[in-house]
């Protein structure tokens, strides 16, 4: 809640109230935030419990670093063209919600501006007023434009994901995360435990990261990433362990 501070005064001035300075709010609709988190915590669980499935099935360590990166590059792969196709898709709706705003602002104007004063007398403004401000928010098309957008589709069309940016953190935040249980095998290790420990790190240092990002408890965070990803990989290796036998 921002606290509205009064300057000083002499004689009979009445305080003035001072306007909080834009800008103290962090970027959430830059389309970026979900895809790294996203991509980074798949990467890593998803890769890690792939490897621990295969080394699960007693394979040779050769096997368990090529099983790693084609985890790393498929998966990256995937994960960019489907947030490249999510994001796209949802800004190519969003325009032509935009667009249909943009038509029906051309036929029928007064209807849009009593719209708009009906939205403002909703939300508690005089009626009067209402039709006021919407009339002189009305006066430039293009504003007027980005004002119905905002106020009735909750949109900003200056402001909208971008696809490129979704894919390219997504690819790299997975690679990244994917990684990290890959990387001991690369520096010669020949068993699990190496990974296993880096892994469980990686994977509780993700969900406090996370929750540094989202303002909730940062050790909650972490273990709830960290259980999630160990039953993950318990899961693969059971199964690889189960089934490894019968396939050799």
């Amino acid at each position: 809640m921002s606290v509205i501070s009064a300057e000083p005064v002499t004689g009979d001035q009445h305080p003035r109230p001072r306007i909080p300075e834009a800008g103290h709010h962090r970027d959430v609709n830059g389309g970026w935030l979900r895809p790294a988190v996203f991509g980074a915590m798949d990467g890593l669980v998803s890769n890690f419990a792939l490897m621990t499935g295969v080394v699960g099935g007693a394979v040779s360590s050769s096997t368990v670093v090529l099983t790693g990166l084609a985890g790393l590059a498929a998966g990256a792969c995937s994960m960019a063209a489907g947030e490249y196709t999510s994001v796209a898709s949802q800004r190519e709706l969003v325009q032509a919600e935009i667009e249909a705003e943009r038509l029906e602002l051309s036929r029928n104007p007064h209807g849009e501006l009593a719209e708009l004063a009906e939205l403002y007398v909703s939300r508690g403004v005089d009626p009067a007023l209402a039709r006021e401000v919407a009339r002189q928010l009305s006066a430039d098309p293009a504003r007027t434009l980005e004002i119905h957008a905002r106020e009735e589709l909750g949109i900003d069309p200056h402001d909208l994901p971008s696809p490129l940016v979704a894919a390219g953190s997504s690819f790299v935040c997975f690679a990244l995360g994917a990684v990290l249980p890959l990387l001991p095998y690369l520096l010669g290790a020949t068993t699990l435990w190496p990974a296993l420990v880096l892994s469980m790190l990686g994977l509780f240092a993700c969900g406090a990261v996370v929750a540094r990002v989202t303002a909730r408890s940062w050790w909650f965070s972490g273990v709830r990433q960290l259980v999630l990803g160990g039953a993950a990989a318990g899961v693969t290796y059971l199964l690889g362990w189960l089934i490894g036998g019968h396939v050799g």
